[in-house]
């Protein structure tokens, strides 16, 4: 019986969410899982839970923002704050699960891709442009993503992938879900190994 997979959720403009994004194939391949990416939006999550962008809190968000790079370079991933942040990821989130209908790894690339853009390369991934070209560097028709990106129908599936993971308790970036026992942060990236070696406690 194959076991099932885990469910990834991340925003783009989330810094944990990237380290976590650098490992968790990684981890999810050496115990036999596969990975369900699935970005949300952070905006409509906060206003459910009341919330607020870690990094624009007093006192607490120059520390975030330390410990943030401090973490990424425990984990040997290279990152650097993007020069306009906070961001928007709507357009990155709905190429991801458009391209997900299609082929489902190709997706993933994408948003590996649009990650490191944003983390590594300080690329604006607000402006459409920029996630086109980057669907575009990976082979995908730029114009049919760009018609894609406007239409309802993409545009209520990613509403309804964020409402989704609201339903399963979803509340900040990264969020693993591994046999329906959820972990919440990049810091968690070692609890979660070791519930894949153990099978829980």
């Amino acid at each position: 019986m194959t076991a099932a997979p885990i469910d990834f959720y991340f925003d783009y403009s989330s810094p944990a969410g990237y380290v976590a994004s650098t490992r968790i194939d990684a981890i999810a391949a050496t115990y036999g899982r596969d990975v369900n990416w699935r970005p949300v939006l952070l905006g409509p999550i906060f206003k459910v839970t009341g919330a607020a962008p870690l990094l624009g809190v007093p006192l607490k968000g120059k520390y975030a923002k330390h410990d943030f790079m401090r973490t990424a370079r425990l984990n040997g991933v290279e990152m650097r704050f993007p020069s306009s942040f906070p961001f928007s990821s709507v357009a990155a989130a709905r190429a991801h699960y458009w391209l997900s209908d299609r082929d489902r790894r190709a997706a993933v690339r994408f948003t590996q891709a649009v990650l490191h853009a944003v983390w590594v390369d300080d690329r604006d991934i607000s402006a459409i442009s920029t996630v086109l070209a980057i669907a575009g560097q990976l082979g995908h028709d730029e114009a049919e993503l760009e018609a894609a990106l406007s239409s309802q129908a993409v545009k209520d599936r990613l509403k309804s992938e964020v409402d989704a993971a609201m339903e399963r308790g979803v509340f900040g970036s990264p969020y693993v879900i591994v046999d329906d026992e959820p972990f919440w942060g990049a810091d968690r990236l070692g609890q979660i190994e070791k519930w894949l070696q153990t099978g829980g406690w």
